[in-house]
């Protein structure tokens, strides 16, 4: 039977408008709309406080702190990253001069493969930029290793890690920069947003510089910096987001779950467990169609699913590696990321928001068993 209602892969969490409409009131009595206001000012605090970091910068969205990174850590030359990931992650080194150099993943994570990273490191390397993938964490202990034994920076895309915590321990503190994405779709999002998380003052001095046209002063610019800050209507928004963030999440993970236990015994159909010892925010649920096992391709499931009104999506597909700025590259080469070519044409991210109701899970998990 076809579904009628259309469920989307996801749906932007929103707090109550009531609750929303006396920041917006306090905002236009002061008719401080912009440039580091008190709403701004007191995000960057809070944010601080629940996600365990020593300094954030807020930014206007989540591709300026991955560019401004680069900026503030003067990278140059080559940057070794994964073609698993949304375009963003590279296109922040294509417009900073710099070379994006491919490296497979690890299938059991969807990460760059640390053990593939030493072998693609030449004299012009000079950073690694990985990505948490659906904010399951790195093997951020080996490849600070190897970036220590070569003198490399590390940047983290940590789009998808908003509150993701190893051992107690903010996965935002690893690597010499980590940035995040408050875009609508995220767990956490100001509508559109985004943030840089760093170790020391000297270095969030250097980057609210960069993201404010490089003005030190009222007459000093000491870079060629660009505007990229949040307005006090979103940050004020964020602000009010952090109550409802937790039990967001708490949501998010009930659904997994429910899809983990009501998938589990379907031939053909794998997916990403939960690690031990992280908290996990659950921004996606993939899951990987191996078409010989499950008797039908993914895109035959996808393309099914979205017929009863069920909209997945197919993420990362295609991998960036094969868009026409980036397959010249010899890294991009299909043999060179064997791993990343499987994945990018097994997966579909299921639907998963707090919204979503338990039993349009389960209409979800039969269609799939079913094979509709």
């Amino acid at each position: 039977m076809n579904n009628q209602k259309k469920i989307t892969v996801t749906s932007p969490l929103l707090p109550p408008l009531e609750e929303f409409i006396p920041y917006l009131e306090d905002i236009w009595k002061s008719k401080w709309l912009t440039n580091n206001g008190p709403y701004h000012q007191e995000l960057e605090r809070a944010l601080c406080s629940y996600l365990k970091v020593p300094y954030i910068s807020l930014f206007t969205n989540g591709t300026l702190p991955l560019m401004v990174a680069i900026q503030a850590l003067r990278i140059t030359g080559e940057v070794i990253t994964t073609p698993f990931s949304f375009v963003a992650t590279t296109h922040s080194l294509w417009w900073n001069g710099i070379k994006p150099v491919f490296v497979d993943i690890d299938p059991k994570t969807g990460n760059l493969d640390p053990e593939k990273i030493e072998a693609a490191i030449t004299p012009k390397t000079t950073a690694i930029m990985p990505v948490h993938v659906y904010g399951n964490p790195c093997n951020t202990k080996r490849i600070e290793e190897i970036a220590d034994t070569y003198g490399l920076k590390v940047i983290y895309d940590a789009a998808h890690a908003f509150g993701v915590e190893v051992e107690g321990e903010s996965l935002l503190n690893a690597g010499d920069l980590a940035t995040l994405s408050f875009h609508a779709t995220k767990t956490y999002n100001t509508f559109e947003g985004g943030a840089l998380v760093c170790h020391d003052a000297k270095t969030k001095q250097r980057i609210d510089y960069l993201k404010n046209f490089g003005f030190a002063g009222e007459t000093t610019v000491v870079a060629p910096g660009i505007n990229g800050k949040m307005d006090e209507v979103r940050a004020a928004f964020g602000l009010l987001q952090l109550k409802y963030v937790d039990d967001a999440i708490a949501k998010r993970k009930a659904i997994a779950q429910q899809y983990r236990e009501q998938l589990k015994d379907v031939k053909g159909i794998t997916f990403l467990e939960d690690f031990p010892e992280v908290r996990h925010n659950y921004s996606y649920f993939p899951i990987f169609v191996d078409e010989k096992e499950y008797g039908m391709s993914r895109d035959e499931l996808y393309e099914k699913l979205k017929a009863h009104n069920i909209y997945g999506r197919r993420y990362f597909y295609p991998l960036i590696s094969e868009f026409s700025t980036y397959r010249g590259l010899p890294s991009a080469a299909k043999e060179n990321l064997p791993n990343a070519h499987k994945i990018a044409n097994e997966v579909i991210c299921l639907p998963i928001y707090p919204e979503l109701d338990l039993n349009e899970v389960t209409l979800i998990s039969n269609s799939i068993k079913n094979k509709l």
